[in-house]
């Protein structure tokens, strides 16, 4: 079968077509022809040779987690009502024309929904409304969202805002802005403003003005300029490292503040939970109540110059590979 395989640690163009041997479902796994892979930019950032300690792989390996498709196969022990269902599923190498996965990890995509947008909520669906609901946002809430018009961004910014929370998205540049506001920020504020703090607290608003809830997917100086604005007695979850690192907030400083930290270990939901914040994730975008924002969606043998999109931070939205 084809697939994208990381040669070497290294830039985009260590990631090459391949054609490698399709794989067989074991005891209580499925085998999925793959429609879509999702890209997260964790994915690049390993590629590169960060984050050993995190995920110990080793090349020549195929990347990615996450896939949309249609279950052509089954292994032992498997009920045969998942011949031919349409399935989200977590996998391990999705850059491929094939991936096996457990049954544990499928979630059915609902009859309204496309592949393509339920292979963009594979991690970022999931991960954002679990986040919602470990940070417990409500609508007395004021939560500033950082990388609002990424994958992930521009879902929080619309749970969010279905939660009746205000919300301020942080984003770069005119066209990304523009988006996390269609999306129902009731503010936009531009990262390469070097006075934005101020910004983002005047539109916070309020009497003291500041963040209940920071949801911070970017990290690094990014972060720790962003909390200073959380209020006393608010949450901050630091999620993400796109920046190169995770936000170097002071547990001591939180504490002092009331302030509860969040971080990357707190979003390795159960498995239970990752099913059901999944199918929430698809039927609400079946519903018509969440759309994941699609940047581009590059073919399968093209995976480096996806890596390169998403890296290059040029894509309003989602990058997506369609095999």
């Amino acid at each position: 079968m084809r697939a994208a395989q990381v040669k070497a640690f290294g830039g985009p163009e260590v990631l090459l077509p391949v054609e490698i041997p399709d794989p067989v479902p074991g005891p209580g796994e499925v085998l999925i022809d793959v429609a879509y892979a999702d890209t997260i930019f964790v994915e690049t950032q390993i590629r590169g040779g960060w984050g050993r300690e995190f995920f110990p792989v080793t090349p020549p390996y195929v990347p990615g987690g996450g896939v949309s498709g249609v279950v052509t196969a089954l292994g032992a022990d498997v009920a045969d009502e998942w011949l031919g269902r349409r399935v989200t599923a977590f996998v391990t190498g999705s850059y491929a024309e094939r991936a096996v996965a457990a049954t544990s990890a499928l979630s059915v995509v609902p009859d309204s929904l496309d592949l393509l947008p339920a292979a963009a909520l594979v991690h970022d669906g999931l991960t954002a409304t679990g986040l919602l609901e470990l940070t417990g946002v409500g609508p007395a809430d004021r939560v500033l969202v950082l990388g609002a018009s990424g994958g992930m961004g521009t879902l929080l910014i619309q749970l969010a805002h279905a939660r009746g929370a205000r919300v301020v998205g942080v984003a770069r540049g005119a066209a990304k802005l523009a988006l996390v506001r269609e999306l129902g920020a009731d503010a936009a504020i531009d990262a390469t403003d070097p006075d934005w703090p101020s910004a983002a607290r005047h539109a916070l608003g309020g009497s003291t003005p500041a963040a209940d809830v920071v949801l911070d997917g970017v990290g690094g100086q990014l972060g720790a300029t962003a909390f200073p604005l959380t209020a006393e007695s608010g949450r901050f979850s630091a999620h993400g490292a796109p920046s190169g690192g995770f936000s170097p907030i002071d547990p001591a400083e939180a504490t002092r503040r009331g302030i509860t930290l969040f971080g990357i270990g707190d979003v390795q939901f159960a498995p239970t939970d990752l099913r059901r914040f999944t199918s929430t994730a698809l039927a609400e975008a079946a519903a018509g109540r969440l759309r994941p924002v699609i940047g581009e969606v590059f073919p399968l043998e093209r995976a480096g110059e996806a890596h390169a999109a998403v890296e290059g931070r040029g894509v309003v939205g989602k990058v997506v590979l369609g095999v």
